[in-house]
C-alpha cells in the first residue's frame, strides 16, 4: 500500500449507550471523522471521560458505531471475523495483567494465536517473528526473563512486541505511557514512531501526554465531552484558546524552530514532558 493511500477511515462515527432502552444516554460520542495512512502516528487527546477509549474501541471494531463507519482498508472493522480482525488490528490496553508465569518470549508468542498457533504447535517462522518483534522494541535481552521480574519500561516494550507479533496493519495503544517515568515515555513514543515508518504500520495512541503527542504525532484528534473539536497536525490543533477550553487551565503554547508546539502553564510553570494540565493544577 502506498503511504499516500488512506488506510484507516473514520467517517462521522458516533456511539451512545444508556442504562435501558427508554433511558437517556449515559455517554455519547458525537460524529467523529479523521483519516490515517500507512506510516502515520495519530494521537487521540482529551481529558478523562472525553471519549478517547470509546473511540479506540470503535476503531478496533469491538464496538459498533451507532452511525457512520470505521473502515480499515475498506472493510468495516466491526464486521470483520474475530480472527481476521486480530490479524489486522493489534490493541495494547492500559493494563496488561499476567495471569500465569511466563517468560518474555512466551508472552510475545501469544501474539501468534490469530494465526492458529498454540504453545504446542509453534513453527520456526513463529519463533523468528517473536525474536524480530523483541529486537524491534529493544527487548531481546529480556527474552528469557520472567515477566514479573522485569521493569515497567521493559514490560511495556514486551507488550508492544506481542502486538507486533500479530503482524497487524493497525496498532492501537490506550495510554501506553501510563506508570512510566519520563525517559521511558520518550523512548516508547520514539520506538512507536520508528515502527510506524519502518513497518508501514498505522499507529493510533490514546494519551494524556500533550507534549509527547506534539513531539511525535503526525496528526492529533482532540476530544472534549464526547465531541471531536479539532483534527489536524499538532501545530494546527494546539491553539491556546482551544486547549484552555478543553483542559480548563491557563496555558501557554510555544513553538520550536521545527514548528512543534509545547504547552506550559501560563506564568512560566512548565508542564513536564509527559504531564497534562489536569495533573499539575
Amino acid at each position: 500500500m502506498s503511504s499516500n493511500t488512506v488506510r484507516l477511515n473514520v467517517e462521522q462515527a458516533s456511539y451512545a449507550y444508556s442504562a435501558g432502552e427508554r433511558q437517556a444516554p449515559l455517554f455519547t460520542l458525537e460524529a467523529t471523522s479523521f483519516q490515517a495512512r500507512s506510516r502515520e502516528l495519530v494521537a487521540v487527546l482529551g481529558p478523562n471521560a472525553s471519549g478517547k477509549s470509546k473511540l479506540l474501541r470503535l476503531i478496533a471494531g469491538t464496538l459498533k458505531p451507532l452511525s457512520g463507519r470505521v473502515e480499515l482498508d475498506g472493510f468495516h472493522t466491526s464486521q470483520l471475523e474475530a480472527r481476521t480482525r486480530a490479524q489486522r488490528i493489534a490493541v495494547v490496553q492500559q493494563e496488561s495483567p499476567i495471569l500465569f508465569p511466563l517468560r518474555a518470549w512466551e508472552y510475545v508468542l501469544q501474539g501468534r494465536h490469530p494465526y492458529g498457533r498454540t504453545f504446542h504447535f509453534e513453527s520456526e517462522e513463529d519463533f523468528a517473528i517473536v525474536e524480530n518483534a523483541l529486537e524491534q522494541v529493544g527487548a531481546k535481552h529480556v527474552a528469557e526473563r520472567w515477566m514479573d521480574k522485569i521493569s515497567g519500561g521493559e514490560k511495556q516494550r514486551v507488550v508492544v512486541a506481542r502486538a507486533l507479533a500479530q503482524q497487524p496493519l493497525l496498532l492501537l495503544l490506550d495510554e501506553p505511557t501510563l506508570h512510566l517515568d519520563i525517559g521511558a515515555q520518550v523512548e516508547l513514543l520514539e520506538r512507536l514512531r520508528h515502527l510506524a515508518v519502518r513497518n508501514h504500520h498505522t499507529v493510533v495512541v490514546v494519551t494524556h501526554e500533550l507534549n509527547l503527542a506534539a513531539a511525535f504525532a503526525d496528526q492529533v484528534v482532540l476530544l472534549h465531552k464526547g465531541k471531536c473539536l479539532k483534527v489536524g497536525p499538532p501545530a494546527e490543533v494546539y491553539r491556546r484558546e482551544l486547549l484552555e477550553q478543553v483542559y480548563e487551565a491557563p496555558l501557554e503554547v510555544e513553538y520550536s524552530p521545527e514548528g512543534r508546539p509545547r504547552v506550559s502553564i501560563r506564568g512560566g510553570k512548565e508542564i513536564g514532558l509527559g504531564s497534562t494540565p489536569a495533573q499539575v493544577v
